[in-house]
């Protein structure tokens, strides 16, 4: 878009790539990224080993450390080396990461690993192979499942279709599909004005909150996959706490973040997906915009594994502004100020047990929840420990993780079933999943809690 146009003309909420925007891939000829100074600050402490959840319950996983710098190290030894098997165990918790103690980019190594190992090994003829593509790319059966969303939540649940692609494509049978929305929230936010209706109540909440009318309190929304099909509400609440505190939001045009495509190897899916996202996302901080995310997994993939894995120009500048979504009003708003004076009335009025994402937690912010709605008389959220939750995205709906993935969460299900109320909360949709899988609670997100406290 030129510069001549006026920023109040703008609206991304049609899909703002242009032919005339081209991603620089500036390693597009370099066959391996350069992990050697990683490799090398690795002294083989094994604290990483110790905190992998799967290395934990599954005494045939070699760990983190095998995974990151001693197979990277193979590698780079003997040409004849290949990628372990193993590396598709890894379940891209990336917890590794926030405890190695040399700032060793185990993660990094991990996804050009299974990137690697995806590309070169695996057979593309293989029933693992597809069922991954399909549990990766997770966005196109959900676009095609919103254009029926009814008749696709009831076949994807009926019980003889569920044998059939436990028995053809190794997807466990053991989990509920979740229902897909009958509106999904890009048709809400268009039905609702789309960014001039948000451009409008920003304005009126800045008139009520003695702000200039005019100010440059804006956001661009990266909603996901899951807000947008499976879970409008969050989306929704998100749009309506900003507004509340004054700020214009936009939604662009978007793709998948690339968080399961990371997982299952499939690094140059990823790749055309983050090239929508960053060109989309980098015109708007251009524009003075943040880039905003409601799913822990989502704001992780935008901040650090686009800038791990791709050179595509303004991946840098997209990184730096990228916030989660709770985060970001904790950093600019007085969130506890306004939470102490609030009044929760209903449904969610009530204890909550909050478990945080591990992608959360290596972004900092595994304590917020707990110590944000501490403000709220009316509310108790109990935070039900360090352990994952064990479905990690795709993982722990494949048919062999499927009995890894709940050994995992067993820590998890006990703790949140020690606490007085039945109800969960979690920033993270898979792992809101495996909450309400493994105990029968309703799960909520923190966005909806803070719209019940302080939006009218």
């Amino acid at each position: 878009m030129s510069d001549t146009h006026s920023p109040n003309d703008f609206d991304p909420a049609e899909p703002n790539t242009s032919e005339e925007y081209d991603p620089v891939d500036v390693a597009a000829d370099s066959a391996d990224a350069d992990l050697r100074p990683g490799a090398d600050s690795c002294y083989k402490c094994s604290t990483c080993d110790t905190t992998c959840p799967v290395a934990e319950v599954d005494d045939d996983f070699p760990g983190p450390k095998f995974q990151g710098p001693e197979q990277w190290r193979l590698k780079r030894r003997e040409d004849e080396q290949t990628i372990d098997d193993s590396v598709m165990s890894c379940s891209n918790c990336m917890r590794c990461d926030g405890a190695c103690p040399s700032g060793v980019p185990l993660s990094e190594m991990h996804n050009t690993a299974r990137g690697e190992y995806v590309d070169e090994q695996m057979s593309k003829t293989s029933v693992e192979y597809w069922r991954n593509r399909i549990l990766a790319n997770y966005r196109t059966s959900a676009w095609l499942a919103s254009k029926v969303p009814r008749l696709a939540s009831f076949a994807m649940n009926f019980g003889p279709a569920r044998w059939a692609m436990e028995k053809t494509l190794g997807v466990t049978s053991e989990r509920d599909f979740p229902e897909f929305a009958t509106e999904t929230f890009r048709e809400w936010w268009e039905r609702r004005g789309a960014a001039a209706e948000s451009r409008r109540r920003a304005r009126e909440a800045r008139s009520r909150l003695d702000e200039p009318v005019d100010g440059d309190k804006k956001v661009a929304y990266f909603h996901g996959c899951y807000s947008n099909y499976n879970t409008p509400e969050v989306g929704k609440a998100m749009v309506r706490v900003y507004e509340h505190f004054g700020y214009e939001v936009v939604v662009p045009e978007q793709r998948c973040s690339g968080t399961p495509m990371f997982a299952n190897g499939m690094v140059d899916d990823a790749r055309r997906h983050a090239e929508v996202n960053v060109s989309s996302m980098a015109d708007l901080v251009d524009r003075g915009y943040d880039a905003i995310a409601s799913c822990t997994s989502c704001s992780m993939a935008l901040r650090q594994e686009y800038p791990e894995l791709f050179d595509i120009e303004g991946i840098d500048d997209v990184a730096a502004r990228t916030f989660e979504s709770v985060e970001y009003l904790r950093i600019h708003e007085d969130l506890r100020g306004e939470l102490a004076a609030a009044d929760i009335e209903g449904d969610l009025a009530e204890e909550f047990a909050y478990h945080a994402p591990c992608h959360a937690r290596n972004q900092g912010l595994e304590r917020q929840a707990v110590e944000l709605f501490g403000e709220l008389d009316e509310v108790t959220v109990t935070d039900v420990g360090d352990s994952c939750s064990g479905i990690s995205g795709t993982y722990g709906w494949k048919a062999e993780k499927y009995d890894t993935s709940m050994e995992i969460g067993d820590e998890m299900f006990d703790h949140m079933e020690a606490t007085e109320g039945e109800t969960g909360m979690t920033e993270c949709p898979t792992c809101a999943m495996q909450m309400e899988h493994g105990t029968g609670y309703e799960i909520r997100h923190p966005l909806e809690l803070l719209e019940a406290a302080l939006v009218a």
